[in-house]
């Protein structure tokens, strides 16, 4: 960008003052800050994977509408039909427009970031926990660099970042604010194989008034393991000799082993990182559930759809709108549609006919 200084009729590149700084400050690579630990925790937790599921799949089933051309300062000259094809069908020679787009908001809600290539005819995905930015001291991103190898000029590369708190060049995962949560559920979880594992019967415990030898402890521990652990069945009738005696002294049972009512609080805290309502998780027939879509998409979807139609705007030049007529929960509701039009009618500004 340039400014016309009217007093001496030349041109002068107006930039951000405070870049240098900003560089220094950021540095001159800037990676991916989120943990392999919230990849992991989508393949082993049930509640991360499905509460992204849910978020991507929202994501990739909306198409776009390419409305007027627009002013673009990065790649102009694009044909509205072949952008059309681009963003709603063939997005490369390799994959389907579902495939693509699932990859990117993956990468979206696990990363916060998305890297798109575009070679001047198709779009590829470039995973962004490989992809690094390389700042400018000047204008503001110099390039960006894959896996420490290949270099990409900084118009063959769209950026789309989550909200961060530390870095105006990348996002941040939005699991980042759960993590307690996760390593929670997991220290949860490794607790109850581990106990389960060992065979354990929680509350009960084996006295004896007797003094028994270091040979005689572990001979009597390992003739219960072996006789009966839960693990091998425990059907045997238990025999106690030498003195020993069963004793209640603790109160825990597998139910408490279960761990039910914290897990489930976890999962809700990690879904409202996440932005998904726990209601529609529960499932069921609930009265619920419509307004909790509803809400579901205006405040999680669509915002994460905007990011990426503001950026293909600035990229190709046109403006995009993303087409919610074929979803039901942005759809409004006919019994409110009726109440209107019995309103306006009552109100003498319609007639029956134009309201039917």
């Amino acid at each position: 960008m340039a400014w016309y200084n009217t007093a001496t009729n030349w041109f002068r590149e107006k930039l951000n003052p405070a870049q240098e700084i900003i560089y220094r400050e950021q540095g001159i690579i800037v990676g991916s800050d989120a943990s392999v630990g919230y990849k992991n925790s989508f393949k082993k937790l049930e509640t991360v994977n499905r509460g992204t599921n849910m978020i991507v799949s929202g994501c990739a089933s909306l198409d776009f509408d390419i409305k007027d051309k627009i002013a673009s300062d990065v790649k102009a000259g694009m044909r509205q039909k072949t952008l059309y094809n681009l963003l709603n069908y063939r997005p490369n020679p390799y994959q389907s427009i579902q495939d693509f787009r699932e990859s990117i908001f993956t990468d979206f809600i696990l990363e916060g970031n998305i890297f798109i290539y575009y070679d001047g005819a198709f779009l590829y995905h470039l995973p962004a926990a490989n992809t690094q930015i390389l700042p400018d001291p000047k204008s503001f991103i110099a390039g960006y660099k894959y896996n420490n190898t290949q270099d990409f000029k900084p118009d063959e590369i769209i950026h789309i970042r989550d909200i961060c708190s530390t870095s105006i060049y990348r996002g941040s995962s939005r699991l980042m604010s759960a993590n307690r949560s996760i390593e929670i559920l997991y220290k949860m979880h490794a607790f109850q194989e581990t106990f389960f594992d060992n065979g354990a019967v929680p509350g009960m415990v084996l006295t004896t008034e007797n003094t028994l030898s270091q040979v005689a402890k572990q001979k009597t521990i390992q003739n219960w393991i072996t006789g009966y652990s839960p693990k091998n069945g425990a059907r045997k009738p238990m025999i106690l000799d030498s003195g020993l005696k069963p004793s209640n002294l603790l109160n825990a049972s597998f139910q408490d082993m279960d761990f039910d009512t914290s897990i489930k609080s976890h999962d809700i805290k990690i879904l409202k990182a996440l932005g998904v309502p726990s209601l529609l998780l529960d499932g069921g027939n609930n009265a619920n559930i419509s307004p909790n879509m509803r809400l579901f998409y205006l405040e999680t979807i669509m915002p994460i759809i905007r990011k990426y139609t503001s950026a293909m705007e600035r990229y190709f030049g046109y403006d995009i709108e993303a087409i919610t007529s074929n979803v039901s929960a942005l759809q409004p509701d006919l019994k409110d549609i009726a109440a209107y039009n019995v309103s306006l009618v009552n109100g003498g500004i319609i007639s029956a006919n134009e309201a039917r």
